[in-house]
Order: structure tokens, then sequence, then C-alpha cells
């Protein structure tokens, strides 16, 4: 029996025990019941306002629902998972994928919130929130292990500054985490 290779060249029959099984957000599930939790009170606060001045209508109700759904898209988290060499971020309709051991640039984008660009040989792109990284030491390390090969190959030409940074907080967040656990903090 052959092996066979997704998009971007890698085994999609990888054994789950080894070094290539996948690491996940660990609080995307919380995130995304927090988005969930809030789409659900705006949606209950304006029908009670309505229902509260008499002018509940059911028009008025569907337009109501319509904006808690809006907001719940809006807040819905991106599920980040990475594994051997391959890092994806799936939104509510897509998943972006990059090969970690490929990139050629990795770019922070500053804004109202910080995003980090990836992007790999293949034209692989994939943007997500350096805080999951930070809260995720299991992502980052395999991120950073694809990246360490791209940058010994010569493949991965801007972005190390980033990175750099983003070891920085992971390293600075786990001895924090280990004060805290020992009771040092």
């Amino acid at each position: 029996m052959g092996t066979h290779e997704d998009e971007y060249g890698g085994p999609l029959d990888a054994p789950a025990d080894g070094p290539d099984e996948a690491a996940n957000d660990v609080e995307w599930r919380r995130e995304l019941w927090a988005a969930a939790r809030c789409a659900a009170v705006l949606l209950a606060l304006l029908l009670l306002l309505d229902w509260g001045s008499g002018r509940i209508t059911a028009w008025r109700s569907a337009l109501w629902l319509f904006l808690s759904g809006l907001l719940f898209v809006l807040l819905y988290p991106a599920r980040v998972s990475a594994g051997g060499n391959w890092l994806a971020s799936r939104g509510l309709v897509r998943e972006r994928r990059v090969r970690t051991d490929r990139l050629v640039s990795v770019r922070c984008l500053d804004g109202v919130s910080q995003r980090l660009l990836l992007r790999d040989a293949l034209g692989g792109r994939a943007e997500i929130d350096p805080e999951v990284l930070v809260r995720n030491p299991q992502l980052w390390a395999r991120l950073d292990a694809g990246a360490r090969k791209a940058a010994a190959d010569g493949s991965l030409l801007c972005g190390t500054t980033a990175l750099q940074r983003i070891a920085l907080r992971v390293d600075e967040e786990t001895a924090h985490a280990v004060l805290r656990a020992s009771g040092l903090d």
C-alpha cells in the first residue's frame, strides 16, 4: 500500500504517534464559546429591549437575529493547528495552510490586532494571531522547527526578526508558567 500525499507533498497517512502528530490551539474551544455567548447576549438584549418597549415584531426579531449572527461570524476564532512541516489556520469558511519548511517570508502586521502573515514557496499563505503561538508552546515548536529548516535551506528571506520576537515571548510566558506552577510567582 503506497503513501498518499497532500497538495503540499506531505504524507496524508503519517503515523499519529510520532513527531508528525498535529498540535492544536488549546484555547480555541473557549474562544468559540465566548463568541457564541457574545452573540447570544446581544440577541437577548435586543429582543428584551424590543419586548420592553412594545415594538417587537417578526421582522425586527429577524433583524436582531441577523445582527447577532453577524457578530458571531466576526468573532469566530481561527483554529490553528500544526504538524510536521505544516501549519494550518481554519476559519469559518476555509482553511489556509503553509509548509513551514518552505517558508519564504514571515511578516508581523500591526493594526487593531497584531497578525503574523506566513508565506511559503508553494504560494501558501496563512495569517494567525501571535498570541496563539505564545499560549501554545507545541504549536510554536512545530513552526520554529520548520522555520529553522527553511532558514538553513535559504528559502526564508525575511521574517527572522519577527520569529525571534515571538520566541522571546514564548520563553517569557513559559518561564512565568513554571514560576506560577512552583509557587514562586
